[in-house]
């Protein structure tokens, strides 16, 4: 398929460029010969200004779980605007998505809600350090906690430094914190054990990503991690902004059967609307709780947007859709089917790869060696990933930087041109060597 941009697109994107740093939201970058602008999404596609249709896989990055646009969102989102966008107060639809919360994730007695995945990570690791009255926390090099500072430490480090040393990836965060993050290997739980170990009198909180990025834990790993935090009275939080609500109605927690003491939410929660959550053991949500602004236990938390009834209302429709019989069933066959195909075309080309990750959500990586951690992604050939993903953009098949992620507005036919295309660009990267 040969794109065609309107002349329309092409002064939007120049404009773009000369309004936006890098003519980008800070999500997904494309140079400027291949950037364009969506303008509508319906179920499991979206148009860009152009009029040229994508079958999407990127999904917003993965909030969109039904699709776009769904009646059921529209509808509740349409109503409930009516009355109101925000009101800085508690609001019958955020009563009743907490409610929710706590009937669907196994850790979850208490929420507190915010407006992002990052906001709801930094408010975490601060609740444990609160609880905890420590400081530190250890955190798995290459894991996505957002960009605040403690999240920007050995995000997507350069460096192979020796373990529990950290690397600050982003300008503006103060060395200082590098102090503050211990840093262990992903699925190397005896290494992680001595850190937590050795650091334990000083440790507050280990975070993880229990399914971390698209690196699946190996057996024994996250229950590995429960009984070492327990045993040492360190908080356990999983970061499931990500997977909750897509491996399992109750999240990772419940689709690998290990609680944690705190976890975050996002993506899926919200419906499409800026919405996440802390969630978890009452003893430690309760230094949120206001009656304690007088002691040096509170943790204050404000937010313009925290639990808006338009992102709730939007939540609860979601979350309503997923809980119908046979939905995770449909979504993991959905996945199964796009994911198989990838790996068959690949292997029908002869194109060393790895297709790494869960049914509702996985990539490729270009390595022959197996993926385990961060540094085996290292490994994996960026460039020629580039090219993958630019190739299917050209075919109509919409993903983002890594990751494809699944939705229920998938059809057949829709797995039948992605599985199509992936025949076709596996084929010429086997060409271009």
């Amino acid at each position: 398929m040969s794109r065609q941009r309107s002349p329309h697109e092409a002064d939007l994107v120049e404009r773009a460029f000369r309004v936006l740093p890098g003519g980008t939201l800070g999500n997904v970058y494309l140079p400027k010969e291949e950037a364009f602008i969506i303008r509508r999404g319906q179920g499991g596609h979206v148009w860009d200004v152009s009029g040229n249709e994508y079958i999407d896989y990127l999904l917003g990055s993965g909030p969109m779980v039904l699709g776009h646009a769904h009646p059921a969102v529209v509808k509740a989102v349409q109503e409930a605007v009516a009355q109101g966008s925000t009101f800085f107060m508690t609001n019958e639809p955020a009563v009743l998505l907490a409610e929710e919360i706590t009937r669907a994730v196994p850790c979850a007695e208490k929420v507190r809600f915010l407006s992002s995945g990052t906001e709801a990570d930094f408010f975490a690791l601060r609740l444990a350090r609160a609880y905890r009255r420590r400081e530190k926390v250890l955190k798995f090099e290459g894991g996505y906690h957002g960009f605040s500072d403690y999240g920007a430490v050995s995000i997507l480090p350069r460096q192979n430094l020796p373990f529990p040393q950290g690397e600050i990836n982003s300008a503006g965060v103060p060395k200082a914190l590098a102090d503050l993050v211990l840093v262990a290997p992903y699925n190397d739980l005896k290494t992680t054990e001595e850190i937590i170990a050795h650091h334990r009198d000083d440790l507050a909180a280990v975070i993880v990503e229990p399914f971390q990025r698209v690196i699946p834990p190996v057996p024994g790993f996250l229950q590995g991690l429960r009984e070492i935090t327990r045993q040492y009275g360190i908080v356990l939080i999983f970061d499931e902004v990500v997977t909750g609500f897509r491996f399992a109605y109750g999240g990772a927690q419940e689709y690998y059967g290990v609680v944690p003491d705190l976890a975050t939410l996002g993506k899926i929660v919200g419906g499409g609307y800026p919405l996440s959550a802390v969630v978890g053991r009452e003893e430690i949500m309760h230094h949120f709780d206001p009656a304690l602004e007088r002691t040096d236990g509170f943790v204050p938390q404000v937010g313009t947007l925290s639990g808006n009834p338009i992102a709730a209302v939007a939540g609860l429709a979601t979350l309503r859709e997923l809980r119908r019989p046979g939905t995770y069933q449909r979504l993991f066959a959905i996945g199964r089917k796009v994911r198989e195909g990838l790996r068959s075309a690949l292997q029908e080309a002869e194109v060393p790869a790895q297709v790494v990750g869960e049914d509702p959500l996985f990539d490729v990586l270009f390595t022959p060696e197996p993926i385990v951690d961060y540094r085996s992604t290292r490994k994996a050939d960026l460039r020629r990933l580039h090219r993958f993903n630019a190739l299917l953009r050209e075919r109509g098949i919409l993903k983002g930087q890594s990751k494809f992620y699944i939705s229920l507005a998938h059809t057949e036919e829709d797995i039948a041109r992605t599985v199509d295309a992936f025949r076709e660009v596996a084929s010429i990267l086997a060409q271009e060597g």
